[in-house]
């Protein structure tokens, strides 16, 4: 996946926003103010891409012993946040489906006022 992909993917989903809530490298995705993912610029210019993403505790530690290219997330909590290094060994789909999981941990965690809102949007 490249970065246009992966912004556009992220900016796809219903409420998400963009900041550079740190630094101008950090890029970051949030659904009702919330981060679902976030990624630095300078490491994609660099060819290291990477993004962090939440999920869940049970399944970040059964992907991390199963993909080299997924670790705890640095500066995070490594219970709930993977940095996945994208590389070849993750397919395309496969960080989608980690995305749309990130997403979906961020935006259940919302008040219902603040759901109900978000999927009101055009």
């Amino acid at each position: 996946m490249n970065l246009e992909t992966f912004y556009e993917y992220c900016l796809s989903k219903k409420g998400v926003t963009e900041h550079f809530p740190f630094d101008q490298d950090t890029l970051v995705f949030k659904v009702g103010a919330k981060m679902f993912a976030l990624s630095s610029l300078k490491q994609w210019e660099l060819g290291n891409p990477s993004v962090n993403l939440k999920c869940n505790p049970d399944l970040a530690k059964e992907w991390r012993a199963e993909f080299e290219a997924i670790q705890p997330s640095f500066h995070m909590n490594k219970n709930h946040w993977n940095t996945v290094t994208i590389n070849n060994s993750i397919s395309d789909s496969f960080l989608k489906q980690m995305i749309d999981l990130s997403y979906d941990l961020v935006f259940n965690s919302l008040t219902k006022k603040n759901q109900q809102e978000i999927l009101n949007l055009d």
